[in-house]
């Protein structure tokens, strides 16, 4: 690993030095994951559905594929307190420490009788790697040209409100730390999210910020319908139950050339959730292994195209086969020359 990139970060009355921002070697793949990402807790996190380990199988795929090993991936910081300060409440940040709101948080009733240091270790902690992950993704995508984190994308998740087991504000973070680190070269910003879940905790944070531009397209029938949320909304595409892929394909490679048309941002965040997978009960939409991979490409097609760098983050996706699915989608992106 090579050293730091220090960035101070001022809301505590100390100033704080960020270790967020992690210097890489040549060698190394803008392609972030640690296996500290990864959820363990006895057996609790079998009581929800998301796969708590499909970081670390996403990882092991693409080590079995020889794209990369534990040399050449970029391993991240765990993001601190004061980082998370330069977008959280303080009030929403203390809140983390009673179990009962994060058994909210996580969809995971049983964990409010959990105490709360055990909470943290298992289940916030690794939630903290992969939001530090998301952050460096983005440093990463303006120095090379495209990143993927193999965890993140919490787009539920506010400045002052987490839900739909998204307890950070990873996606707001990216984007503000490179609003406030990376101001010469990053003033504007678009979020592409193809989760099947609405994107709502970021939408209510960009709201009325016109230097971000927000194209969502997700299942209207399903959590959270988020109304006020929506109005950060700069392309809204709502989709039906069941939706299949020509339908979806063509949706997206419209509106995307269409988003990028009206906005031209100096980078792009992609939200690449795999829970709009044919099967997957909370989605709800039936897209097969082949459409999520052919989204994909279009995706990092158009922004390659236009130079724009990318930053994919892996999101939701809750059959034990999505972790396969994006890793023979990176595979994809990497054959095509879409990734380097």
């Amino acid at each position: 690993m090579g050293g730091w990139c220090k960035k101070r970060v001022s809301h505590s009355r100390e100033p704080h030095i960020s270790q967020v921002y992690v210097s890489t070697e040549p060698h190394q793949l803008p392609i972030v994951y640690r296996q500290e990402y990864n959820v363990h807790f006895g057996g609790i996190e079998k009581l929800h559905p998301f796969d708590a380990a499909k970081w670390g199988h996403i990882f092991q795929y693409l080590k079995d594929a020889n794209l990369l090993n534990d040399d050449t991936v970029t391993k991240p910081n765990e993001v601190q307190h004061e980082d998370l300060l330069l977008v959280h409440t303080a009030r929403y940040l203390k809140s983390l420490k009673w179990s009962w709101n994060v058994a909210l948080i996580a969809e995971i009733p049983p964990l409010m009788f959990v105490p709360n240091f055990l909470v943290q270790s298992s289940y916030l902690r690794p939630m903290r790697f992969q939001t530090g992950g998301s952050i460096l993704a983005g440093k990463l995508a303006l120095e090379r040209g495209w990143a993927i984190n193999l965890g993140g994308g919490f787009h539920h998740c506010s400045k002052d409100k987490g839900g739909g087991f998204c307890p950070y504000a990873d996606i707001t973070l990216l984007v503000q730390f490179l609003f406030q680190y990376e101001h010469r070269r990053v003033k504007s910003a678009m979020i592409v999210d193809l989760d099947a879940h609405q994107g709502n905790g970021y939408e209510r944070d960009f709201m009325n910020h016109t230097n971000v531009y927000i194209f969502d397209m997700y299942n209207c029938g399903i959590y959270p319908r988020d109304k006020r949320a929506k109005a950060a909304i700069r392309r809204c595409i709502e989709l039906k139950h069941f939706t299949e892929d020509n339908e979806y394909l063509h949706k997206v490679e419209e509106n995307l050339e269409a988003a990028l048309r009206e906005f031209h941002p100096d980078i792009m965040v992609y939200n690449a959730g795999t829970d709009v997978l044919d099967g997957d009960r909370l989605g709800l939409l039936a897209i097969s292994a082949q459409g999520i991979i052919r989204r994909d490409e279009l995706v990092f097609m158009k922004a390659r195209e236009r130079r724009v760098p990318i930053v994919m983050l892996t999101s939701g996706g809750y059959l034990k086969k999505t972790a396969r699915i994006i890793a023979d989608s990176i595979l994809n992106l990497h054959d095509l020359g879409l990734i380097s």
